[in-house]
């Protein structure tokens, strides 16, 4: 299969909107002022880790766990629940330890940007795109999440304290909403 600028285009715009690194800014910022800081690195590389480990082994890993696609995505959509709840009510579900190590792994780079719905859909995208033009969609859309969590601060900063409490709570109904879609999605099937 012959490499395709405008297939490029496409894996990368339908990631970036699946990952979707800013709707995720408030709940990053949170959750860095919680544990105090992020490892933008380590994130990112964890992040694009998963998702090219499940760009050429993602099936074959969960078979070998006895899953399937929809239990990790149902699984998924439940911390994301979660995350919603807590900014929507300000109440703190998700214990952090104050261990940026950890809070790196889950709930960062796994759920937040590396999430059921990110790993589905590249397995997705395998059955119409190379794996080339996937892996180039993964590295580009990288390239966009460490500058993201690069500048958190300063998107803070622009937006202040009531400005971020606001979009808190918007993308925390958002995330309630696409935590529904996923479970809904996926659920059907499951109890025998």
């Amino acid at each position: 299969m012959p490499f395709s600028f405008s297939e490029l285009v496409t894996v990368v715009f339908t990631l970036f909107a699946i990952i979707d690194i800013i709707g995720s800014v408030p709940i990053l910022i949170s959750l860095k002022q919680k544990i105090g800081g992020i490892n933008e690195l380590r994130a990112t590389l964890i992040s694009g880790g998963l998702m090219i480990l499940f760009l050429f082994a993602g099936e074959g890993f969960l078979r070998i766990l006895g899953l399937d696609i929809k239990t990790f995505a149902v699984a998924g959509s439940v911390v994301i629940f979660i995350l919603g709840l807590e900014m929507v009510l300000g109440l703190e579900f998700f214990k952090s330890e104050k261990d940026v190590k950890a809070a790196t792994l889950v709930p960062i780079a796994f759920p937040l940007i590396a999430g059921s719905g990110t790993l589905t859909t590249i397995m997705s995208l395998k059955a119409n795109f190379s794996d080339l033009t996937i892996f180039l969609g993964i590295f580009i859309n990288l390239i966009i999440i460490y500058a993201v969590l690069r500048s958190l601060n300063l998107i803070a900063r622009i937006l202040g304290s009531a400005g971020l409490i606001a979009v808190r709570k918007f993308f925390g109904v958002v995330l309630l909403a696409i935590a529904v879609k996923i479970f809904a999605e996926n659920a059907h099937g499951l109890i025998k």
